[in-house]
């Protein structure tokens, strides 16, 4: 079977080969966007038919199907990041963190908002003095249990 990082190169191979786009790969595997790109990087999997979708119009074969159903090991460097975009997301969590902390806790309760539960959207917002990256994140707020 592939790994998870083959999979993701064979699968940016035919992207890039092909000329397409992650919203048209998403639409062949019949998910949102945002999920599949992640499924296709490895952080997440496809159930079987929407794996299929997606290798049929990405012309690829058996192999990457059965990895992208693999059940992903979900991993992250713990240092800094030091792409910039992904650099300013964290930026943006150490300056806005506590502070989204304390207004979720003020209108929830004490408690997070799921990472498994989760939606994500990302738009482009047109703007004369330069485009606006639009990202939504939803979440189901998940309460401590007190016992």
């Amino acid at each position: 079977m592939l790994s998870k990082l083959e999979m993701t190169e064979s699968i940016i191979a035919a992207k890039l080969s092909k000329g397409t786009t992650w919203a048209a790969i998403a639409e062949a595997a019949g998910l949102h966007e945002v999920y599949v790109t992640s499924a296709c990087l490895g952080m997440n999997h496809l159930d079987k038919s929407s794996a299929e979708g997606l290798c049929s119009f990405l012309g690829l074969g058996p192999d990457v199907v059965e990895a992208l159903l693999a059940f992903p090991h979900k991993h992250w460097d713990k240092t800094i990041p030091t792409d910039p975009l992904i650099y300013r997301f964290y930026e943006a969590v150490n300056v806005y963190g506590e502070t989204m902390k304390e207004i979720i806790h003020e209108k929830f309760g004490d408690g997070i908002m799921s990472a498994i539960d989760f939606t994500m959207d990302i738009e482009k917002i047109r703007d004369p003095k330069g485009d606006r990256v639009k990202v939504t994140w939803n979440g189901k707020f998940l309460p401590y249990k007190s016992w």
